[in-house]
């Protein structure tokens, strides 16, 4: 064997790097935890993680909220429940002393709420009816992730539940959540207030110009609003507004020191795959930017075998031996008859009556040989899958471990990759499970 080929086998069997461990179940246990924030790039798993969090906190007796802002409504489904909205909804077949409360962001409706909270009863009519504000509610850019903030100080404020974990929004990249609620923040302040109402004061052309600069910082649905009926809806819309949105830079400075008190603990969710801890990475570094309190990396989908001390190359190199043991193995037959002078140029290679070496017997069934073949093809094949299994957690490994050389203070949990979608509690309960022991393969459970 060479160099090159001992050095690849070795990193297809090798033990993954020594890191820290995610002791999961002491971060929920502990009552000062007030907020778990699962966050990561889309597709990774937050939203699983999350309810699995929570499921399992509530098991262990806390009383517990589950924040998500996935569209796909896998949480109410998971859950038994129909459906999810702005409002928590209590989650049946719990078990333990605790609660668990579950509720989907409705952006729309907590941006509503966030006038009939700062407005009297008229003004909030005419902000809510308002064709600006309908659209600047739910079409401005960041405005989902601003408002799962927004919502998040409602639950925290309340002071029902003794753990909320929040799902955050399923953007491109993870660091919109930390962003968003500073950009949409700034928008709302004072000096965009005195921009748009620039176009009145100055009036005419000069003024709809002026607008249209303003207008450029808006999402393409603003732009529908067209002339003159555009311009008197602004007018409206700030004039009903102006004491009502003061306080949307406070309150989003307010969220942030939540997040950086030592009660919440982010959870950074991610694959074991480059694109994803690449981000996770990103993300790590800015939570240590911000000052808010890391707790670990959960490491979704990560494979497993039960036979890895069989690297890729030793099963490639038994299915290539099997494969060619089959061609040069003719023992007793064709490979003798093709020199028989008997049956030179002949199709006939056997007397009649006779089964031909290769051919099925007289009532049908398989001869010995080809029952073998098969075998010898079957197990070729279990071999190449196998191979491609293990060059599969040969690029995890290394995917990991470079994550663990830039982050060796970060503690990981790992979760095996599961054959199907967690569809159910007891799905839920298997992934709390996988989490808080930090074995990615688990036996089943015994029935």
């Amino acid at each position: 064997m060479s160099a090159d080929e001992a050095q690849v086998q070795e990193e297809g069997t090798r033990r993954p790097a020594p890191v820290r461990t995610l002791d999961v179940d002491p971060l929920l246990d502990d009552p000062g935890t007030r907020i778990v924030v699962c966050c990561g790039s889309g597709g990774v798993g937050k939203t699983t993680t999350a309810a699995a969090l929570g499921l399992r906190a509530a098991e262990r007796g806390r009383k517990v909220v589950v924040l998500t802002i996935d569209p796909a409504r896998r949480l109410a489904q998971s859950m038994g429940i129909d459906s999810l909205d702005n409002t928590p909804r209590r989650v049946k077949g719990v078990d333990g002393d605790g609660e668990l409360h579950a509720m989907m962001l409705d952006m729309k409706r907590t941006f509503d709420e966030v006038v009939e909270a700062h407005a009297d009863a008229e003004r909030a009519a005419t902000i809510l009816s308002n064709p600006f504000y309908q659209s600047l509610s739910a079409g401005f850019a960041g405005t989902q992730e601003y408002m799962a903030m927004e919502k998040l100080g409602q639950l925290r404020a309340r002071d029902e539940w003794d753990l909320i974990v929040v799902d955050t929004p399923p953007s491109r990249s993870a660091l919109d959540f930390l962003d968003a609620p500073k950009r949409l923040g700034s928008f709302l302040d004072g000096r965009l207030i005195r921009l748009l109402t620039a176009p009145a004061k100055l009036g005419g052309r000069a003024g709809m110009k002026f607008l249209n600069v303003g207008m450029s910082m808006m999402t393409g649905t603003l732009g529908k609003l067209l002339g003159g009926q555009l311009l008197k809806d602004v007018q409206t819309f700030i004039a009903a507004m102006d004491t009502t949105f003061g306080g949307f830079r406070t309150r989003a400075d307010a969220t942030y020191k939540l997040l950086q008190a030592p009660g919440t603990a982010f959870l950074v969710v991610a694959a074991p795959e480059r694109d994803a801890l690449r981000e996770a990475a990103y993300f790590v570094e800015r939570l240590a930017a911000e000052r808010m309190p890391l707790a670990g990396l959960v490491l979704n989908r990560v494979h497993g075998s039960g036979a890895a001390q069989l690297s890729a190359e030793r099963a490639l190199a038994a299915a290539e031996n099997l494969a060619e043991a089959r061609i040069v193995d003719q023992g007793g037959g064709k490979a003798g008859l093709r020199h028989s002078p008997d049956t030179y140029g002949s199709s006939e290679s056997t007397a009649p009556g006779t089964p031909a070496p290769d051919s099925d017997t007289a009532d049908g069934s398989p001869t010995g040989s080809d029952l073998a073949r098969s075998t010898d093809q079957l197990t070729a094949g279990l071999l190449r899958l196998h191979a491609d299994r293990m060059h599969l957690l040969s690029r995890e490994q290394r995917t990991r471990d470079r994550f663990a050389s830039l982050h060796p203070e970060v503690a990981v949990a790992e979760v095996a990759a599961l054959p199907g979608d967690v569809h159910d509690l007891a799905g839920l309960r298997d992934i709390g499970n996988r989490l808080a022991a930090n074995r990615p393969e688990l036996p089943e459970a015994e029935v």
